[in-house]
């Protein structure tokens, strides 16, 4: 794999992780299969349409909570699991819930972010596999501002683990140039239960959002 940030975090890139001549089969296979919604969020008050389309989908009791939003897992699909078991070999990391994100074009975009919530640890480790139109993923550091931009082809996998969330922000943003569906598999290990399934109710407190339009 290419390393492309090994301060405050590791960051890596593998280009051609699933061969070009299968992407576009995976991709129609799960657009159509995955149970996908528009999620609102709360914003600084506010509620808003998230600029793409998500869902959940894991081992049972892998809930995550993010921007106000409790998800429970649906259960894996052959599709889904295959390319779990894929990327855990090929990692060397195991994995027990997914977030799909799906792109329908270069309006959609992912703002910036971290994925620190607490249900993934302190150092979390994610596998992000991207099918389709190829977009560009941003990285900048908190304190440098340092930025990296890194052009996601289909079939490519993103490795992120260490510090990485604790120091670094990233982002999906619009697109003029590239108007086709994207999809994005996020790869990851629930390791504690989010606040709402402590509290044993399907409210949460607040928490810091997403800043996703």
């Amino acid at each position: 794999m290419l390393s492309i940030i090994t301060t405050d975090g590791e960051l890596y890139l593998e280009e051609n992780f699933i061969s070009a001549d299968t992407t576009d089969e995976i991709l129609n296979t799960l657009i159509s299969k995955l149970q996908w919604h528009e999620e609102t969020i709360k914003l600084f008050g506010k509620s808003i349409k998230s600029p793409r389309l998500v869902c959940w989908y894991g081992d049972s009791g892998a809930d995550y909570c993010y921007s106000g939003i409790s998800h429970k897992p649906k259960p894996w699909i052959p599709e889904l699991s295959e390319i779990l078991e894929k990327i855990q070999q090929h990692t060397g990391y195991d994995f027990n819930a997914v977030l799909a994100n799906l792109y329908r074009n270069g309006n959609d975009s992912m703002g910036w972010h971290a994925d620190k919530e607490p249900e993934l640890g302190t150092e979390p480790i994610l596998a992000s596999l991207s099918l389709g139109e190829t977009r560009v993923f941003k990285i900048r550091h908190k304190k440098t501002k340092k930025t990296h931009s890194v052009e996601l082809n289909s079939g490519s996998l993103l490795l992120m683990s260490g510090k990485l969330q604790q120091h670094w922000q990233h982002s999906v943003p619009k697109s003029k140039r590239r108007n086709g569906s994207r999809i994005n598999l996020s790869f990851r290990r629930i390791v504690h239960l989010c606040q709402s399934d402590i509290e044993g109710t399907d409210s949460m407190p607040s928490r810091t959002a997403r800043n996703d339009w």
